[in-house]
């Protein structure tokens, strides 16, 4: 691989890098976000507890991410993918800037919000670029360098709200939590200066010799620069096709519907409420906040590395595989996640209360010694009698993980970007990550308030949705491994 498309990748994935530190910061914020805008659990005039506003609160920058996935086609598509991602560099920069020094929670909400259209726009450009500049036999590993960065991003937003937290308290904590991502949200904007226009929307913009003299530094699969032009050419098929047709036609029923499917499956097994509920989870089934913390971390690092095994494979074994495998362990650790909160209920229950008994008796006006040891007895106990339960719910969170990154998390941008034509591919990448962000929105609002209720049901369902997500891949789902982008429209029936 040429040195120019290894750069080019590294710097448009520092978009998923991001993506996935905006999206995993604010699980480690819950308490100091419901004490600063008093997102208190107590029901408030209207009936809605307080676990429905923090819900509110998070889905928020998912609102901004919804928003920012369906608009994101156009820029791309009318200034090119880099400008596009410049601008997105921005808004993820005022982004961390704002969020820290929110005055409200109205202004907190806003700032939250133009995170969400830097993530949601991210989401699209930043696989589509990858895959424009890509030669097909690398593509899906370079673009799966993007779910590599949402991974570590992921992970650095747990291991840097866990560090804050040991040498911040009270509010400074919480700010400073989204603070840090404006350093490297500001290189990310000015890196994009250096990297190269995307190719194939050179040739759209009829902008052929700079096409030329950029596929000349790329790469491309066979050597010839100019059969490359002409393939690319013949995939917009102008006699036949405008640029601005629209995307819901029947001739692209097939590749619309891959897209809303896997899409849909991707949050349907319920990693975005484990990604920005990840602590509040680990202290639901009995863990301090300290240990729910640590857990967050090895959480993500699992994550790492076995999105890290799966860019390495995904074009040898193709997607396919990979999504038969991850489904496989999806049901598995959900079903058992399911059973240990069924099972250990009452006893997670007993040890969130013994906790909260200790912090109310530490910070009372008089602390009162005999108190404060009695609580700490109490909380061992019940600790103790959870801790089988605790034990089973982390292993079981790990190994969903694992087969989160071994499987969809390393496939759905890859295969979203590939499957739909150049001629209509910005919106096609739309439309996939919409309903991706849709359906995260969705399950990050609901999940606080169903999961208080019980765990063992959420779960249940998350595992009930990857039993059929399973079937789709035996059923339906194409192999696109190894295949031209411009050859796949064809196989999917696509002229």
């Amino acid at each position: 691989m040429r040195l120019t498309l290894i750069s080019a990748t590294i710097i448009a994935a520092l978009g998923g890098l991001l993506f996935g530190f905006d999206t995993a910061v604010i699980s480690g914020t819950k308490t100091g976000l419901e004490e600063a805008f008093r997102l208190a659990p107590a029901d408030d005039w209207l009936g809605l507890s307080g676990s429905f506003w923090y819900g509110f609160t998070v889905a928020s920058a998912l609102i901004g991410t919804i928003v920012g996935a369906i608009v994101a086609g156009r820029p791309a598509d009318t200034l090119g993918r880099r400008t596009a991602l410049i601008g997105i560099g921005v808004l993820y920069t005022v982004s961390a800037v704002g969020s820290a020094l929110a005055w409200n929670w109205g202004s907190f909400l806003f700032f939250r919000f133009l995170g969400g259209l830097g993530v949601g726009g991210a989401s699209v450009v930043s696989p589509m670029y990858i895959a424009e500049i890509s030669p097909a036999r690398y593509r899906g590993r370079l673009v799966a360098i993007t779910q590599f960065n949402i991974v570590f991003g992921i992970l650095l937003a747990y291991f840097s709200n866990y560090l804050i937290a040991q040498f911040l308290s009270g509010e400074a904590e919480w700010r400073w939590m989204f603070g840090v991502e404006a350093f490297p949200a500001a290189a990310f904007f000015l890196l994009l200066f250096l990297i190269p226009r995307s190719p194939r929307w050179l040739v759209l913009q009829d902008r052929v010799d700079e096409a030329r003299v950029v596929l000349g530094r790329l790469g491309t699969d066979t050597g010839d620069v100019q059969a490359e032009i002409e393939e690319i050419r013949a995939s917009l098929d102008p006699a036949h096709h405008s640029l601005r047709e629209p995307l819901f036609r029947r001739v692209y029923l097939q590749p619309i519907l891959l897209a809303v499917a896997i899409a849909a499956f991707n949050q349907l097994s319920g990693i975005n409420a484990l990604i920005y509920y990840t602590p509040f989870i680990f202290e639901m089934a009995g863990a301090g906040k300290d240990t729910a913390l640590l857990s967050a971390v090895a959480v993500g690092f699992t994550n790492l590395v076995f999105t890290m095994a799966a860019l390495l494979i995904i074009d040898h074994f193709g997607r396919r595989k990979l999504m038969l495998v991850g489904s496989i362990g999806y049901i598995l650790s959900l079903g058992s996640t399911a059973c240990a909160f069924y099972l250990y209920q009452e006893k997670f229950q007993a040890a969130m209360r013994a906790a909260k008994a200790l912090a109310e008796t530490k910070v009372a006006a008089v602390v009162d010694a005999t108190a404060v040891a009695a609580a700490e007895s109490a909380l061992a106990g019940a600790s103790a009698a959870a801790h089988l339960g605790s034990a089973i719910v982390l292993i079981s969170l790990l190994v969903f993980i694992a087969s989160h990154a071994f499987g969809q998390g390393a496939v759905i941008l890859v295969f979203i970007s590939e499957i739909f034509p150049n001629r209509v591919r910005a919106r096609g990448q739309a439309l996939g990550c919409f309903t991706h962000w849709v359906m995260a929105a969705l399950i990050s609002w609901t999940f606080p308030m169903i999961a208080a209720r019980s765990g063992g049901h959420i779960f249940a369902f998350y595992g009930a949705m990857m039993v059929l997500q399973l079937l789709w891949v035996l059923l339906i789902m194409p192999e696109t491994k190894g295949v031209p982008l411009e050859q796949i429209q064809k196989r999917l029936g696509i002229e």
